[in-house]
């Protein structure tokens, strides 16, 4: 597995809501779910993303952005029709116990409703949906992503979610596992461009899966993070010497292989300690250790707190 799947399978979209909106300038939508990431796509027209900040990120037709929803931010349209009275929307594709039927999971305190288009300039067209987290992966993901991140115009992504959102409104067989299936697709289309354009600013973890001496030892330490990997071992996956591999892996990444190693294993600890089923024992196994001792001193280390202090802290 490469680590931006291994870091995508913390973050779903399990029972959200796709919702096209149709709306007329001028308005204000209001995000409130907290969610860890929520993407807008623009199908026809605009809007600005405005973050508690005060920073603006302006958005035009084909657009997508995926904003990290830490925080209540807003979307305005920018049509300039700022001298009429604006409606105001707040958008949340979760219920507050965040387990509720999809058919009520999306509430507005002004309801949103599919207008039919007029193709007016005033008119604007978006799709949104919203992406849970499970555990603690994602964070190394939403790390390395900007607060709004913006990927521009895919005609075939825009049709397909256009497409999905309108057979959701329908309630059919199958429609919420469409539309689970078809955000997910599209984050990972919307990450991949991005982190491609990204090219040599992209985080070392992107950049070091396209290296053919490092993307070989990455594959295999997120495959199997428990294997006693060694330099050496490492360095045969990668079918190169040992020090060309030590040497090349940490021009690459920025820190030798172990030290990544060690680092992917306490991110992988972390997840499994929010199980409370999970003994700390059996934690250390999973991820590499012989015995709960050596693991809890490595992750006191790595996190500056032992396995047993990290758990007691989440509850």
């Amino acid at each position: 597995m490469d680590p931006l799947s291994s870091l995508l399978s913390g973050i779903r979209a399990d029972r959200s809501v796709l919702a096209h909106a149709v709306l007329r300038a001028p308005w204000t939508i209001h995000f409130a779910d907290r969610a860890p990431l929520i993407m807008v796509t623009v199908l026809r027209g605009g809007g600005t993303v405005v973050l508690p900040d005060g920073s603006r990120t302006r958005l035009v037709a084909g657009d997508t952005a995926l904003v990290q929803g830490g925080e209540p931010f807003q979307l305005i349209d920018t049509t300039g029709l700022d001298d009429r009275p604006r409606t105001d929307y707040e958008l949340s594709c979760f219920v507050p116990d965040g387990f509720g039927p999809a058919e009520t999971a999306c509430a507005t305190t002004e309801l949103i409703e599919l207008l039919p288009e007029t193709g007016a300039s005033e008119e604007t067209s978006l799709i949104v949906g919203a992406y849970r987290a499970s555990g603690r992966r994602h964070e190394r993901l939403l790390r390395a992503l900007p607060p709004v991140l913006v990927v521009g115009g895919d005609a075939e992504l825009c049709a397909w979610l256009e497409k999905a959102a309108t057979d959701a409104a329908r309630h059919g067989a199958g429609s919420q596992a469409l539309m689970d299936r078809l955000l997910d697709w599209a984050l990972v289309c919307n990450l991949r461009t991005w982190l491609a354009e990204q090219q040599h600013c992209a985080p070392a973890w992107y950049r070091g899966m396209a290296d053919p001496v490092v993307g070989p030892a990455l594959e295999a330490i997120h495959d199997r993070p428990f294997h006693r990997w060694t330099v050496a071992s490492l360095a045969t996956e990668a079918a190169v010497s040992r020090a060309l591999f030590a040497k090349r892996f940490t021009e690459v990444m920025g820190e030798p292989p172990l030290a990544y190693l060690t680092d992917w294993r306490m991110a992988e600890a972390e997840e499994l300690l929010a199980d409370p089923a999970r003994s700390v024992a059996q934690v250390a196994t999973t991820v590499g250790y012989s015995d709960a001792f050596g693991f809890s001193a490595a992750f006191k280390r790595s996190r500056g707190s032992s396995p047993t202090e990290f758990r007691a802290a989440l509850v």
